[in-house]
């Protein structure tokens, strides 16, 4: 078996919602709540949902940007020593035991990630001083590598982020989180803001880099196709929590829960003469400060009855490697066959 790289059990975020003259806590939107994800060494895990549901959270939480509400998040070292608890560490130690290199993140948008007074080369090389192993003569031979890893050149150095392109920007912002040698990278839809040709080569640097330096990805995305192309493994969240996780190929072929039918079934054909089977799903994405009892889906859930209603369902296998949350996920695909008149994979285009 593959070996875990992280484990998060419980992960909860919760964020305080404060009134009244003195301010105080009256109630908290939960962003997680209660999360178990195991991420494999050396793979790419795709995180996909709707907006709001918690997947930049989650990779946030991961990487200590936000500190988790509870729960616990699991660090494996390569060397298979025991196991750290990484969400309750305060930063100095996290330095001090050399994690806070080994966990990065790429943002959704470079324009605003990169620091737009500083130069190229002190873009780079700012976490490199952050951890403070190299002189200066070292950090600037480092800095040309890792341009040249991501496909610039020693002539970009002199230069400011607004004088690149919006995929420049985004190799320039993939530079600095690789350049502490992490073993788990978050990349919170990295793609996003580029065109599609620029898209496309982001997503090969990407993959090129994860083989050459052995990286672990957290591949954050609403584009499903995306997942597609370059995760091994894809976790669906629906308000706060995890509701399918599987093998990317399972999860096209053989989906188990009805939101994840939903989102295949919203991917668009680029075909004038296919017409498409969409499962529309009726209300809105419930308010995730007071989210409904049960199950979480089971207000917008075309299939759902009444221990939905009652009874959180929670995430169990269904097939080797394939988990899911859902009371009726062993029927799920002959009700969406019934409903729609096709079996799985022809509803879902």
């Amino acid at each position: 078996m593959t070996p875990t790289l992280l484990e998060l059990r419980g992960l909860k975020k919760h964020y305080p919602i404060r009134g009244g003259v003195l301010r105080h806590t009256v109630s908290a939107v939960r962003a997680l709540d209660g999360i178990d994800l195991d991420i494999q060494r050396g793979e790419c895990l795709g995180l996909v949902g709707e907006s709001g549901c918690g997947k930049t959270t989650t990779g946030k939480a991961i990487v200590r940007l936000h500190a988790p509400t509870a729960g616990s998040i699991t660090y494996h070292p390569a060397d298979g020593g025991a196991g750290v608890d990484i969400a309750r560490l305060p930063f100095a130690t996290l330095k001090k035991l050399g994690l806070r290199g080994k966990l990065q993140m790429v943002f959704q948008d470079p324009t605003t990630s990169l620091n737009p007074r500083m130069l190229v080369k002190h873009i780079i090389a700012e976490p490199l001083r952050a951890q403070g192993r190299l002189g200066g003569k070292a950090i600037e031979a480092r800095v040309l590598e890792l341009l040249d890893r991501v496909g610039l050149t020693g002539d970009h150095l002199l230069r400011y982020p607004h004088e690149f392109s919006g995929g420049q920007r985004q190799r320039i912002a993939v530079a600095r989180a690789i350049a502490t040698d992490p073993a788990f990278i978050v990349l919170d839809e990295p793609t996003s803001a580029l065109d599609v040709s620029v898209q496309a080569q982001i997503l090969n640097l990407l993959k090129r880099l994860q083989q050459t330096l052995r990286l672990t990805y957290l591949f954050v995305t609403h584009h499903l196709l995306v997942i597609k192309y370059i995760s091994d493994r894809t976790a669906v969240m629906y308000l706060g929590q995890i509701v399918e996780v599987c093998p990317t190929r399972d999860l096209f072929a053989h989906p188990r829960h009805p939101y994840t039918h939903a989102l295949l079934s919203a991917i668009p054909i680029p075909d004038v003469e296919h017409k498409p089977h969409r499962i529309v799903l009726a209300g809105d994405v419930p308010d995730p400060a007071s989210p409904p009892a049960g199950c979480r889906f089971h207000p917008r859930c075309p299939f759902a009855v009444d221990i939905c209603r009652r009874k959180g369902p929670s995430l169990e296998a269904v097939a080797p490697e394939h988990l899911a949350a859902c009371h009726r996920k062993q029927e799920t695909a002959d009700l969406v066959a019934q409903r729609f008149g096709r079996g799985p994979a022809e509803a879902l285009g």
